[in-house]
């Protein structure tokens, strides 16, 4: 969500900016902007994508050796092209003097907004951005740095920031608070941004502001100060982002791709495992572990379902209480805090904002251990976690995440092995089977996909529905969730997910026979109690799409559709069954004709609350 390029140069720079805003362009956006200084301020955005900017551009000509650009996904005001950021502010002339991206959430701008417009300061958005601009203008003494570091003291909410201004060529400031911002460095030039895959090719040489940092950014130095404007050193990461073009080979959308390539990141996630220990967790895991005595999850979304899932294994397993709570709800109430939980935090990005803030208020409140399961090693919340397992998935482009998923819950099911061990609850016969288990994984996987053919002939009947329940029982419950949190996302097809026992206590008014209802069935413990729930959807009309294990005892019959797994694959098996539910809305997206890897909407990293 919301990417940031900037840079100070003695080249041209616009290339500079478009391109990191390409490589941002996965993370999800509704507009998009490029100011450059040359001389003045000259500014190009657009409501379309990236590839129209730098038409525009092209066709306009305009170049800068100072500049930023950004890409928007809309909270204050309408996708447009007056909300679009850069956003500028002029002086008392008129001459746009000031130029300024933001990503986050001012949550007093209102008020600031209110005192601009009785000093005579012109609005031209709905955005809560503007504000900012016009406030750095309104309290400009000369020097940007200094005036940056005075004007962020009256922003209340999250932000990172980048500006520059007409008087001061060569200079652009930065800011941050909750939300990410990095410093690249280079040979007579210097750079701003919020990702370090943005300058991937440009630089690899990254510095992460930490929270309340402010930045001045000029061609042969970089100044940092904290909170109290007081100088910093912050420490300089060799960061090896992925430069290249990311190919679709085969595939049609990048989604598909990484439904396609989860044997393979399931593998990275599992390399060089050979046993269930703490020190896969950090040097200091095995202290840590051996001092908790229950679990505290925080997640969002797809994250949430992957936790979710992850609870019925550190219960029955490693028989360590877990609670599992959505972050944005978990950081507004006063839980009972029990300082000797492990907090576990789960993101894709490790930089999503209501998860980072629930880990800050679990700190706060006492919380003492901490741990993140992340797929990017450099991102905040690795770095303000104790201990941290990388998921190793790679760089997931499309919005629905569909790998990230499975290698959560491959690094948690590990946590799972190794608490269960170290709490004298799995025998050595028990973790070589285990080991074997997850070893076989990736080629388990690839019998799971070899199922396409048999969703696409389901995605047709689906793509012609507005409504869907999805059911499941106990572990695949959350798989259930998950299953309709990917169909509703991309084909906008109304998704409800339930335990099927549930079914009596309301939703099964809804069972018609246009309601499809898709059911996770793996042959397990609860099996026959869900042959019971799905006989209540057909003696309403309803018609099932069951997804069965190849042992299940289940058959396709008039009104019940079925697609057998090659396998039942035990505590595992949710990491099998969520692949064909994957596959089915992508396949009913496609028939749909929507914008499969760019729902309306939505956003990859979810950076604001």
């Amino acid at each position: 969500m919301c990417g940031i390029v900037g840079a100070v140069a003695q080249r041209n720079i616009v290339p500079i900016l478009l391109e990191g805003l390409r490589r941002l362009e996965y993370r999800g956006y509704d507009s998009c902007g490029v100011a450059v200084h040359n001389g003045g301020l000259q500014r190009a955005r657009s409501v379309s994508r990236v590839a129209e900017l730098d038409m525009q551009i092209a066709q306009s000509g305009f170049e800068g050796t100072t500049g930023i650009s950004h890409t928007r996904w809309a909270t204050h005001g309408a996708p447009a092209t007056n909300n679009a950021h850069p956003h500028f502010s002029p002086n008392r002339n008129g001459d746009q003097t000031v130029a300024l991206v933001h990503n986050g959430i001012i949550e007093n701008y209102e008020e600031i907004r209110s005192e601009l417009k009785a000093l005579g300061y012109q609005f031209e958005s709905q955005t809560d951005t503007e504000v900012i601009a016009h406030l750095v203008n309104h309290m400009y003494d000369g020097d940007l740095f200094r005036t940056v570091q005075k004007a962020v003291k009256r922003l209340h909410g999250a932000f990172a920031i980048a500006v520059f201004c007409k008087d001061e060529p060569h200079r652009v400031v930065g800011a941050r608070l909750g939300c990410p911002l990095l410093i690249g460095l280079g040979n007579g030039e210097n750079f701003l941004a919020s990702d370090a895959m943005a300058l991937a090719g440009t630089t690899d040489q990254i510095i992460y502001l930490e929270e309340g940092d402010v930045v001045d950014v000029q061609l042969n130095s970089v100044k940092i100060t904290d909170r109290n404007d007081i100088p910093v050193e912050r420490p300089v990461n060799t960061v090896h982002a992925y430069s290249g073009a990311i190919d679709l080979g085969p595939y049609r959308h990048y989604m598909q791709k990484e439904i396609f390539e989860q044997p393979r990141a399931i593998t990275d996630t599992l390399q060089g495992i050979e046993g269930f220990v703490p020190s896969l967790f950090g040097d200091k895991a095995a202290t840590v572990f051996e001092r908790i005595n229950a679990i505290q999850v925080l997640a969002c979304g797809t994250s949430y379902y992957s936790a979710m899932t992850a609870k019925y294994w550190l219960e029955s397993i490693a028989g360590i209480p877990t609670n599992v709570e959505i972050a944005s709800e978990y950081r507004y109430r006063t839980p009972a805090v029990n300082p000797d939980a492990l907090v576990v935090v789960v993101s894709q990005s490790g930089e999503t904002a209501d998860t980072l803030a629930a880990l800050k208020y679990a700190k706060e409140l006492g919380h003492k251990h901490s741990l993140a399961i992340c797929n990017v090693g450099t991102s905040a919340m690795v770095r303000e976690t104790e201990l941290s397992y990388l998921t190793r998935a790679g760089v997931e482009i499309g919005v629905a995440s569909t790998k990230a998923f499975t290698t959560q819950l491959t690094a948690l099911f590990l946590l799972t092995m190794t608490l269960a061990k170290m709490r004298g609850r799995l025998t050595p016969e028990q973790e070589h089977q285990h080991l074997k288990n997850l070893r076989h994984l990736p080629n388990a996987l690839q019998s799971v996909l070899a199922l396409e053919p048999n969703i696409i002939a389901w995605a047709e009947s689906f793509a012609r529905k507005e409504n869907a329940l999805f059911l499941g029982r106990g572990l695949h419950y959350p798989i259930a969730l998950e299953g309709a949190l990917k169909l509703k996302e991309i084909s906008y097809i109304h998704a409800e997910a339930y335990p099927a026992g549930e079914l009596k206590h309301g939703p099964l008014a809804l069972v018609t026979e246009e309601m499809p209802v898709v059911t996770v069935a793996p042959n397990d413990a609860l099996i026959e109690k869900l042959k019971s729930n799905m006989q209540e959807v057909r003696a309403r009309g309803g018609q099932l799409y069951v997804f069965a294990d190849s042992d299940s005892h289940l058959a396709s019959s008039e009104g019940v559709h079925v697609i057998r797994l090659p396998e039942h694959y035990g505590e595992l098996s949710p990491i099998l069954h969520v692949v064909p539910l994957q596959l089915l809305a992508y396949h009913t997206a496609l028939a749909r004709g929507t914008d499969v890897d760019k729902p309306r909407n939505l956003a990859k990293s979810v950076t604001v609350e």
